[in-house]
């Protein structure tokens, strides 16, 4: 059985009374616990091996505790390091902290304190050493096509760099046209399957009839039509990753079939007794909502959590509307390659409706957007005459100063966003009896996103 970990402090005084104390003290918190005399011996301690944290009186013969710092932070500015001080020179601790110390603690010591001290610096510097790792897999991750700098899609692709090396089965949730394809992809190419297939089925474009034996494969003769014997996806996808799209989609009959391949890792080719393992990470995606459908009887519940092993949403393009111009410009430039198009920027007034509309048809429906816009282009920026009259009509629609916005919810021109934001889901709620998926969906917006919305004003309107 592993020991647990136990983290190295070296203690740098001139005062070796004060020294066995602290050393004395450190062991009975469960700390290991080093020793030097001054800044000059502590740096030699520090060059012969790490230490998890540095705990160094202020003046010292040969290099006081400033020096020191700065030459212990110059060589390794990971380990953190705490100042001891007499409160008055707390001037002196800050100059420390400006050359790299951590934190400060005055003399005389209270235990508690610096108990207390030493454990937010470990963990501070625990938590630098993830981050750190989490950004370093995050620039190795392959994330083909994946535009975003709003907080919601960095926390997406955090969570597909953490998914992508397990084994785990994922379920990729979201509108139509935001780019469940493309997560799939992503954390294929950057799995340990990734040097080998990654096979994609439209579970809504296959005919019900013809599901099994397209997931499955079939024998020959198997059914009219089966000249010759036929590899299913799966068989296809051994060794590799399955992705199966808009898969509440499939019947319940199929859900049944689907389960058991999951559960057994054995397919049964339609027309055939015999079984064939395979080895296949499945990835699945769907817009519809599992939960409901689990509910209302239209997916079994056990396929909903063994697909369900890791979760990611991906959000709506009307939830990160600070990636529009990123996406806008990846998409114009790419068309106007393929147009052989010089297209140099965007319009501020074109941009200011393209961050105004809805986009209900999430990326895909942006891309668009792009690719007609360039087609049409005559001039070198992309302006408001070169998008749909939809988007257009934006700028028609915009509310006149002191005219009524009440129309059907109820709230004057002196509302803020957030009343007239919430008075409309509770519109929503009251029309839909309170069918909180129905009303999301009215909305525009997840059922998660609604549950967020929901919890923010219960607690505005029971606050006092």
């Amino acid at each position: 059985m592993a020991k647990p970990f136990s983290p190295l402090v070296l203690v740098v005084d001139d005062d070796a009374a004060h020294r066995l104390m602290l050393t004395t003290l450190l062991e009975e918190w469960g700390y290991r616990a080093l020793e030097a005399e001054d800044g000059a011996a502590a740096l030699e301690v520090v060059h012969k091996g790490p230490v998890d944290l540095v705990l160094m009186d202020m003046r010292m013969p040969r290099m006081d505790g400033i020096e020191a710092t700065r030459a212990i932070s110059l060589y390794n500015p990971a380990i953190p390091i705490v100042i001891m001080t007499a409160y008055s020179s707390i001037s002196s601790a800050v100059d420390a902290l400006k050359s790299g110390a951590y934190d400060y603690i005055t003399k005389p010591l209270d235990f508690d304190a610096l108990q207390m001290v030493l454990q937010r610096a470990l963990e501070h510097t625990q938590l630098q050493q993830e981050n750190e790792g989490l950004r370093q897999q995050l620039a190795r991750l392959q994330v083909p096509q994946i535009f975003g700098r709003s907080p919601v899609m960095q926390e997406m692709l955090e969570t597909v760099a953490l998914v992508a090396p397990s084994d785990a089965t994922v379920l990729i949730t979201g509108e139509s046209g935001t780019g469940k394809g493309l997560v799939a992809r992503a954390i294929h190419c950057n799995s340990l399957r990734a040097q080998k297939p990654l096979v994609e089925v439209n579970c809504a474009a296959i005919p019900e009839t013809l599901v099994e034996s397209e997931l499955f494969g079939h024998e020959k003769g198997a059914f009219t039509g089966a000249n010759r014997q036929r590899q299913g996806r799966f068989a296809q996808a051994n060794g590799g990753s399955l992705f199966l799209d808009e898969i509440g989609e499939l019947s319940l009959s199929m859900q049944a079939k689907l389960l058991r391949v999951l559960q057994e890792g054995e397919i049964q080719r339609v027309g055939s007794d015999a079984t064939l393992p395979v080895d296949v990470r499945i990835l699945a995606a769907t817009n519809r909502d599992l939960q409901d459908m689990v509910a209302e009887g239209a997916f079994r519940e056990d396929l909903y959590y063994r697909l369900n092993v890791m979760a990611i949403e991906v959000p709506p393009l009307r939830e990160r509307i600070e990636d529009i111009p990123v996406l806008a410009r990846h998409f114009w430039e790419a068309f106007a390659e393929k147009n052989r198009k010089t297209v140099k920027g965007i319009a501020p007034q074109a941009m200011d409706l393209l961050l105004k509309h809805a986009w209900p048809g999430n990326v895909r429906e942006l891309e668009n957007v792009m690719e007609r816009a360039v087609i049409l282009l005559r001039g070198e920026y992309i302006s408001e005459k070169e998008l749909p009259l939809s988007i257009q009509r934006l700028k028609q629609e915009d509310t006149s100063p002191g005219e009524s916005v009440e129309r059907d919810f109820g709230y004057s021109a002196g509302a803020t966003l957030a009343e007239m934001e919430k008075q409309m889901i509770r519109q929503a709620l009251k029309e839909t009896a309170g069918n909180k998926s129905e009303t999301a969906r009215r909305l525009g917006i997840t059922r998660r996103t609604l549950h967020l919305k929901l919890k923010k004003y219960l607690q505005e309107d029971d606050a006092p």
